[in-house]
């Protein structure tokens, strides 16, 4: 049995990649959200100013996921033995939660200026949600390779490719009310825009509030893990599984396996480092297997 395994695995990113991408992110949404909110206030648009409350949350979900991958390089301490890596976590659904509050804000305004629509100046509102299109799918790209590998940078990806679309939702009422003076457009497309950012978000809040109760994280499948324990010939059964999120990108997982026969302190080594290099194809970075052997079963 050949044991010597290559761990270095493409499970990994560069940090210093994606730290640039959410500062670029940062700085070029901010400006944005800036114009827009001023825009939005002075020419009365809820469109613009919910799109600007969508990008206040990108903002928002950048910086805050900027300073949990931070912290994720931070060491263990007396009192936090597995660091701060955690705090990425709370910070998605932190973002989840500001998110929803947010978007409920904005449909109430909508209402109110659905019962009495005022004239707006359509082109005004068309060119600044261009702008928004450009910058929200160019910082979008930039997140897109790695948004599969953690729950942050999924957030932020989705955040901004959601931002795109709605900012060219925007840019079309924005020429409806120039060409038809279609004014109950802009409150209509203010609450299309909250519904959109609600449903997204929805995903957001299960998945790290699942994490955050040390629930199987949404990248790992219990019986996939199972599967992989019992499908080594040594292996007789697995039982007490217990399998949770130590940070957005790093599992965790604790298992007793019951061998169907004796093996010498190497063979059960070199089966514990099998096993844990199968994990690793699961999702699952650190592992604590408790062997049991044939004669302690019952």
């Amino acid at each position: 049995m050949e044991h010597h395994h290559h761990h270095h695995h493409h499970h990994e990113f560069d940090p210093k990649q994606v730290n640039r991408a959410f500062i670029i992110g940062i700085v070029l949404n901010l400006a944005y959200l800036l114009l827009e909110f001023g825009f939005g206030f002075y020419v009365s648009s809820t469109s613009l100013i919910s799109d600007a409350i969508h990008n206040l949350a990108d903002v928002s979900t950048l910086f805050l996921s900027l300073i949990g991958f931070k912290l994720l390089a931070k060491k263990s301490v007396k009192n936090y033995t597995y660091g701060y890596r955690k705090s990425s976590i709370l910070i998605a659904l932190f973002n989840a939660i500001l998110l929803l509050i947010s978007m409920g804000a904005v449909i109430l305004e909508a209402i109110q200026r659905l019962r009495n629509p005022e004239p707006l100046p359509g082109k005004t509102i068309a060119i600044i949600a261009g702008i928004g299109i450009i910058i929200n799918a160019f910082t979008g790209w930039l997140f897109m390779k790695d948004q599969h590998r953690d729950i942050n940078i999924k957030s932020a990806y989705l955040h901004l490719m959601s931002d795109a679309l709605v900012s060219a939702a925007v840019l079309v009422g924005g020429l409806l009310m120039l060409s038809f003076g279609w004014y109950w457009v802009d409150p209509v497309l203010s609450i299309m825009i909250a519904i959109i950012v609600i449903y997204s978000t929805w995903h957001l809040l299960r998945d790290s509030l699942r994490m955050s109760l040390d629930g199987i994280p949404p990248n790992v499948s219990l019986e996939k893990v199972e599967d992989a324990l019992n499908g080594f010939v040594e292996v007789s059964r697995v039982e007490h599984i217990h399998i949770w999120a130590i940070s957005s990108v790093e599992n965790a997982m604790t298992a007793h396996i019951y061998l169907n026969q004796a093996l010498s302190c190497e063979c059960e080594r070199d089966l514990k480092d099998d096993m844990r290099h199968a994990m690793l194809h699961q999702n699952i970075h650190h592992c604590t297997f408790e062997i049991e052997h044939k004669e302690k079963e019952g």
